[in-house]
């Protein structure tokens, strides 16, 4: 008798022991592979991070460039004393002195009750009365934060000829009447950047 048992279809041949493959080496798993992609979407991200911290550094060196001319400039003055050194401006007493706005009227009106010029000045705040004396009227306010405009208005009572003018800030508006009940008209307007038109 044979000790073969009988094949049939789907017999794998004499049963191996428990644990241990047919043929070649025990199975092992492969570690997955890395897509073609993965390193240059990691390389990209750490050249986007290079670039924004260079962007960064180049606003920072920006902003402390113009305070290092400014503390270099504090530097001179503090080894000069008090006084700036030769050539340089002084800001310390603009930024001490209040701004402020003038009006003036200038020119010819005739005097007495049925003559004269009547003036008014102001902001959009602020309106006052002037007086004309000796062909010329001058008067100055502070300028307020927030004031949308500051006018003047000198209107002529029967004849003369005069100029007006408001000045803010280094910005100055002119106007001039002759004759008549004319108005001589002057206003300055505040922008949207806080300078005056």
């Amino acid at each position: 008798m044979s000790n073969q048992q009988p094949q049939h279809p789907g017999w794998a041949g004499p049963q191996q022991p428990y644990g241990q493959q047919p043929y070649g080496p025990p199975f092992q798993p492969q570690p997955p592979k890395k897509g073609p992609g993965a390193g240059k979407v990691i390389g990209l991200g750490c050249l986007g991070l290079v670039g924004v911290a260079v962007a960064l550094g180049v606003v920072a060196a920006a902003v402390s460039g113009s305070g290092a001319n400014d503390s270099g400039r504090s530097a001179s003055k503090s080894t000069t004393g008090n006084k700036p050194a030769a050539g340089a401006k002084d800001d310390s007493k603009k930024a001490d002195v209040p701004k402020t706005v003038v009006f003036k009227v200038w020119g010819s009106a005739p005097a007495g009750m049925l003559g004269g010029l009547d003036i008014s000045y102001g902001s959009d705040s602020d309106t006052r009365k002037g007086v004309f004396e000796d062909g010329k009227f001058e008067a100055t306010l502070p300028l307020k934060k927030g004031a949308m405009y500051y006018s003047l208005n000198a209107q002529l009572q029967g004849s003369g000829d005069v100029n007006c003018s408001v000045t803010v800030d280094g910005q100055t508006k002119a106007g001039h009447a002759s004759g008549g009940y004319n108005i001589c008209d002057a206003q300055l307007n505040s922008d949207f950047t806080g300078g005056w038109q």
